[in-house]
């Protein structure tokens, strides 16, 4: 391990912030480059900025849609003509994180092209392992023109470093301040900022809502026996529905039949609450009675998102 790649890991270590007199993000892939599997070179990289476009279909709508799967598909598909020169080996990700803030999502190893037409190209990208020690806490200044979304890696190199640090931790608000996004359930099933969370709702048993954040329409739900809330809302994370016949009739759109089913990203719509937690002790029983009461009281089965 190099110096400069063994100082920048203490950095990130203690999260504190580099200053752009210090840092650029050419030391970081000179430095880690060398040290890499294959040595990586400045010239080996292609850097590009990815910012959100809420309400393109073509685009990423927001920070939900970044998950490795979605980033890979809509990189992979660029338009003949749009890079200057053919790109590199390594195309190093970024995403707009405010103002001229650019984070590090990952970096993908190009392997070339495997389908070209009139219209677009699509590339054989796949995730590599070069700069992961920074994903997620790598944060640099894109520069004054915020428009352009891609840099060879020697005009990148000059692009200074604003931090590299761990993002803050997220403090448990109380069972009844619960309320998140769809986006920010699945941060806080997953990321160790949000351990106070997950160690909460582990502990419980609850009737929870979701809201479809297009129309207000409510879906009431439970989770008992050894589920517990954090349980049942991670079965969500994965795939948006947890199963429930209506959530999964939004997830899904059917042509003709089961085998034409089309994927949908509906579940960002979707905001999470909880209306009352049970200790672990509870009996099934009770809970079932609470979930049957507040399926009433909001009226969920004749106006909202439950069948049942």
């Amino acid at each position: 391990m190099s110096d400069l790649q063994s100082l920048v890991l203490d950095v990130s270590r203690e999260a504190a912030p580099a200053t752009s007199a210090s840092l650029t993000l050419g030391h970081l892939l000179a430095s880690m480059g060398a040290d890499h599997v294959g040595p990586i070179q400045v010239k080996d990289v292609l850097v590009i900025r990815h910012a959100f476009k809420p309400g393109d279909p073509v685009h990423l709508h927001g920070p939900e849609a970044l998950t490795r799967g979605a980033v890979v598909e809509y990189t992979r598909v660029q338009w003949p003509g749009q890079f200057a020169k053919k790109p590199p080996r390594y195309w190093v990700i970024l995403v707009a994180d405010g103002g001229r803030r650019s984070r590090l999502f990952g970096v993908l190893e190009n392997y070339g092209e495997v389908q070209r037409t009139d219209a677009e190209i699509h590339f054989d990208l796949r995730p590599s392992n070069f700069l992961s020690p920074l994903v997620g806490r790598l944060v640099v200044e894109w520069g004054v023109n915020t428009q352009a979304w891609y840099w060879y890696g020697e005009t990148a190199a000059k692009l200074p470093v604003l931090e590299i640090a761990d993002r803050e931790k997220v403090p448990f608000p109380g069972f009844d301040n619960v309320l998140l996004t769809y986006h920010e359930l699945c941060e806080m099933v997953g990321d160790s900022r949000y351990a106070d969370w997950q160690v909460a709702l582990s502990e419980v048993q609850g009737i929870y809502l979701i809201t479809d954040s297009t129309n207000g329409k409510q879906y009431v739900g439970k989770a008992d026996g050894a589920e517990r809330i954090l349980g049942r809302w991670r079965a969500y994370a994965r795939d948006g529905h947890g199963g429930n016949v209506a959530l999964r009739q939004l997830a899904y759109d059917t042509a003709v039949g089961e085998a034409t089913r089309t994927k949908k990203d509906y579940a960002r719509h979707f905001v999470f609450s909880l209306l009352r937690v049970f200790g672990p002790s509870t009996p099934s029983s009770e809970v079932d009675l609470a979930e049957s009461h507040y399926k009433d009281a909001l009226m969920t089965r004749k106006f909202g998102l439950n069948r049942n």
